[in-house]
């Protein structure tokens, strides 16, 4: 069972989930902050060529199961073009502005 994504908890994390599943590039760019990171599975990436790869050229979709830390953690369902679909886990930083500073991401 899924959460609805227009359900979900915190604002940022919402728009970021919406933007993903959309392939809305300019929409995602604009939630995170000027010198936003991340990391997959602890290492931490380029953003920009980890979400051109892992997102937008490859169809990535979050089919999000469960959230907790008042939305800022969720357990995701991603799925894409290169790896299929796995459970994942996710973790935001959002910022007081709204905007995302840093997300973590890896295998659940």
């Amino acid at each position: 069972m899924s959460i609805q994504v227009n359900r979900l908890g915190d604002p940022a994390v919402r728009a970021f989930v919406t933007a993903v599943n959309a392939h809305d590039k300019a929409a995602f760019e604009a939630l995170l902050t000027p010198d936003a990171t991340m990391s997959d599975d602890g290492t931490d990436r380029d953003l920009a060529e980890w979400a051109d790869r892992e997102i937008f050229s490859s169809n990535g979709h979050m089919d999000v199961e469960s959230e907790s830390a008042g939305g800022r953690t969720l357990l995701v369902g991603y799925r894409n073009d290169t790896w299929g679909e796995m459970r994942t886990k996710w973790y935001f930083t959002v910022e007081d502005d709204g905007r995302i500073s840093r997300f973590e991401t890896g295998q659940a």
